[in-house]
């Protein structure tokens, strides 16, 4: 059988930044997922978007989301909305910006695990367990240190305010994770005839990861 493994090489992991130029919503196809028209919206899948302002159906107002199946000029969002109103006009969407994290060597991550909860009682033949909340646990990664390379910056940053940051993990074969976390650490290497690295930066994950 043929090995279908896939090359890490040329993955890419990006910071969330400021806000990017607001995109105009024309349309709305209902249904799980939803379709949004936004005509070269320029987003790519796993991006992080607001939504505001639509007429018709409102369901989507309001909202902050991941988007998906994208397209030059549509995308899609985890809001069923089939059997409701119609859209009739307007509509706005404004996305996150990215800065990649410059110097990438490996990473490695969604370490974490639901609890156990015993539900165990006296009609009980064995042990009973049902699981918790999922816990998406730790992102860790490894880089070339540049003092300068804004992503990195970011993340240094983030990591003294104790800020909650967006992040986004694009594989090279164009699927991505997308997931919030914060920063715990920024450790310093150094040794004889070796480089300045950043190794082992953990992010800790809260919340869901969302995949596209």
């Amino acid at each position: 059988m043929t090995s279908t493994a896939i090359s890490a090489q040329g993955s890419k992991l990006e910071v969330s930044g400021g806000l990017g130029a607001v995109k105009s919503i024309t349309g709305l196809a209902l249904g799980f997922p939803t379709i949004v028209k936004a005509v070269a919206h320029g987003f790519q899948n796993g991006d992080i978007v607001s939504l505001a302002a639509l007429t018709g159906n409102t369901a989507l107002n309001g909202l902050k989301t991941v988007v998906k199946n994208v397209t030059a000029d549509t995308f899609a969002v985890e809001v069923d909305t089939t059997g409701g109103d119609e859209y009739v006009s307007g509509g706005t969407v404004t996305p996150v910006q990215w800065t990649e994290i410059g110097n990438l060597k490996s990473f490695k991550g969604f370490d974490g695990q639901a609890n156990e909860i015993d539900k165990t009682n006296l009609a009980s033949k064995a042990k009973e367990f049902m699981l918790g909340l999922q816990d998406f646990g730790h992102f860790t990664f490894d880089v070339d240190k540049d003092f300068d390379d804004p992503g990195q910056v970011a993340c240094s940053t983030a990591k003294r305010a104790g800020a909650l940051k967006s992040f986004k993990l694009t594989l090279p074969n164009g699927r991505t994770a997308t997931f919030d976390a914060y920063v715990k650490n920024d450790p310093l290497d150094g040794g004889v005839d070796q480089i300045l690295t950043t190794t082992g930066v953990s992010l800790r994950i809260t919340g869901d990861v969302a995949y596209a």
